[in-house]
Formats: C-alpha cells, structure tokens, sequence
C-alpha cells in the first residue's frame, strides 16, 4: 500500500469523519482537525488527508496505518448493536477494536477472531471457551466480559473497555517499579486470581502484558484465553505434555505439559511478574523460548533482591516462594499469598512464607526420625533415644522460628 494509494482510499471518508477518527487516536486536536478541514476547503483541489500530511498532523506511516483500521472496521460494522469506532491492537489469535455499545451508549472493547481462523475449530472453542471463562468472573482487579456471539462469519467477544494501557508497556520503557508500587499493583491482582480460583478457574498466562491500567492506579487482568477450569480433566488430559503460557513467566508444570497443572501455576506467574517490576529483568534469559522454558525447569533463581538491593527482605523471601520450582513449596493458597504481600506492604515479615519453610523443616526431621526406626536390629532404647532428639530438633526449630520474628518486629519498631 503506497502514500498514494493510502489517501486515495481515504478520500472517499468524509473530512469529519476521518477527523474524528484522527483525534480519537491522539494524533491531533479538535482544533488542529478544524483547521485543516478548512484549509482543505479553502485550497479545493487538495484532498483532507493531503492537507493533514502537509502541515504535519500526521505522517505517510499514519496514513498508511488509519486506512487499515477504517477498513477493518467497515469490515466489522456488521456485529449488531455495536459501532466500531478504531482497532486498538492485533495479537496472534484474535484483533481488538474500541467500539460503542449502541443499547447501552457505552465504550466497550470487541475481539474478533479473523475469518482465516473461523474456520479451525480448536481456535473457535478455545475463543467461546475464554468468553464462558470471563463471563463466571466479576471483580473490580478483572476486565468485565459482556457478550460473545458469531455475527456476518465472525466470531465476537465483548468486554469492558479499559482507558489505559498495560504493565509491559512501562517495562518495555525501562521503568523498574519502586516496592510500595509494585506491592500495590500485585496485591490487586493477586485478588482477582482468589476470586478467578474460588470460581474452579485458572488463568495459566498472567504477565505484564495481561496486567491493564486503568484510570486511578487500578490493575486489571485481562485475556483469559488459555483459562480452564481446574476440574476439567478432559481438556487436561487433550492438553497433556503441550506448553501453554509465555515463556517468560510460565511455570514448570506448565512447561512440562502436567495433567494436573492447578492454581499454584497462576501463583509462580504472578511471581515472575513481581519479579519483573521490582529488578526490570525477567527472572531467566535465553536465546529462544525453548532455552528459556528450560532455565524454568533447572536453571537456579537469583533472588530479586540480589540485583536490586533497595528491595527489602520480605519481597524476596516472598518471590521465591511463590516460584518455587516444586509446586508443593508454593503458597497453599492464593489467599496465604495475599496474607504475605498484604505484611510486607505494611513493613511486616511474611510469616506464611516462613511458616512454610518451618514445615519443611519440620517434616523433614519427623521423615528422617521414622526413616530410622524402621532400621531392623535397632534396639528400642536407641529409637526412643532418637525419638526424644528429634522432639528436642523440633522444638528448637520453632523456638528460633518465634524469636527471629518477634526480633523483627521489634526492628521495624524501633527505640
């Protein structure tokens, strides 16, 4: 598509209309719009969108650029009821666009499946399936979903449109994120993750990306188009031994493809997200997505606060956990997780975390204590000379356990 060609399409817009589409996208005032409606008027023999890549409003690119949105949405003004007003973005899957809610005179935002993929049958499940998923949810930390339907070949999903943009786009600018802020903005999603799991679903691909702003400091999660729910064995066992999620953030189950892939993997993403905001790094490197998926598996982490040392010792206590390679050293609930940030936000230590590592601790000494008295030939004096160690063993444990933590608060107190 040539500059040419581009404003030759253009021309058959009316200078209002393609104005107001210029002005919606940021490109240009009411004002600066009104001025080259009239230059165009006054000069006649030059087209509006000639004028406005005269005086610099927009440029050849934008051009290029305003044609395919006008096109896509004349190609969708077909969803009743909607009027699309200009694409926001493209992923792999699916193109959304801003659009209005006729009934309702509200903004919303419509993802539209491409009629190439219309016609794969595990894409259009997948996609009715993540509007089913949305639609179980409602949660102010959770983009809204309002319909879904097929309309003219295509296949919609309605939600909430939301004016802001997301957490990769500030990453993708170099910000690394203070602690207070990034604190903020997890806690807000780790409560939209207790409610998707007490509904039975998990999300398996929450990044950066998934993670909208809106207005007023509040985190959105968005896109559940891989969510499932947990007691779905049958789309489990159809997924088994696939990787669904990003390489950057995904968890180790999900790498692998396990069966039973639950709740806990939202929680390693959520922290490979923290992770992100509070060092400006990915928590593992590679060269191509297979290299990355296998640092998931093996490679050891390097704590968040060992490459920034501003962070405290909570947010690092409390990453690690939440990525913790073996599930079952993850927080046991999203809810204990919600307990851990909630303290450390407050300047407290994360007990949930450290109470893990007690039970770890402490299960370990029981399981070695046992290990022993099953020893054939131990006399009974001796397994109850090592049973009465191992009480002692455990009661030191918790001991230290209490006062390192009551030693804490009295830090953080101060004089």
């Amino acid at each position: 598509m040539t500059e040419h060609s581009a404003k030759k399409s253009l021309e058959s817009i009316r200078p209002e209309e393609l104005g107001r589409l210029v002005v919606e996208q940021g490109l240009a005032t009411e004002e600066e719009i009104a001025a080259c409606i009239q230059a165009a008027s006054d000069a006649g023999h030059h087209s509006f969108a000639t004028v406005l890549v005269q005086k610099g409003v927009i440029t050849p690119g934008q051009i290029r650029r305003l044609k395919t949105s006008i096109e896509d949405a004349r190609s969708q003004q077909q969803i009743p009821g909607y009027h699309i007003i200009c694409r926001l973005g493209a992923g792999a899957m699916a193109t959304v666009y801003k659009a209005k809610q006729l009934s309702l005179d509200r903004l919303v935002a419509i993802k539209v499946l491409p009629k190439a993929l219309s016609e794969n049958a595990e894409y259009v499940d997948r996609f009715y399936k993540e509007g089913q998923a949305a639609a179980k949810l409602n949660h102010p930390n959770i983009v809204q979903a309002y319909d879904v339907g097929e309309a003219g070949g295509y296949h919609y999903f309605v939600m909430e449109y939301v004016e802001g943009h997301t957490l990769h786009d500030e990453l993708a600018k170099g910000k690394v994120f203070a602690e207070e802020e990034a604190l903020r903005l997890v806690i807000q999603v780790a409560r939209a993750l207790e409610h998707a799991h007490a509904q039975g679903l998990i999300h398996r691909d929450v990044k950066p990306k998934n993670i909208m702003m809106a207005p007023g400091g509040i985190a959105k999660l968005a896109d559940m188009g891989l969510a499932r729910v947990a007691s779905d064995q049958e789309a489990a066992q159809a997924e088994a031994g696939r990787a669904y999620g990003t390489p950057y953030y995904i968890s180790p189950e999900q790498v692998r493809g396990d069966v039973g892939t639950d709740f806990r993997a939202d929680i390693y993403s959520l922290g490979a997200t923290l992770y992100h905001l509070v060092t400006g790094r990915v928590p593992f490197e590679g060269s191509n997505p297979t290299e990355v998926m296998h640092k998931h598996l093996k490679a050891p982490l390097v704590p968040p606060d060992h490459l920034n040392t501003a962070l405290s010792a909570g947010v690092g206590e409390v990453v690690e956990r939440m990525m913790a390679r073996d599930r079952r050293e993850r927080y046991a609930s999203t809810s204990d997780l919600l307990l851990d940030l909630q303290a450390i936000a407050a300047g407290d230590p994360p007990l949930q975390a450290r109470k893990g590592i007690n039970q770890g601790l402490l299960s370990g000494l029981v399981a070695e204590a046992e290990a022993r008295e099953a020893l054939p030939g131990d006399p009974a004096g001796r397994r109850r000379r090592r049973a009465a160690r191992v009480i002692v063993l455990l009661a030191v444990a918790l001991a230290l356990s209490v006062l390192l933590n009551i030693a804490l608060l009295v830090l953080r107190a101060g004089p």
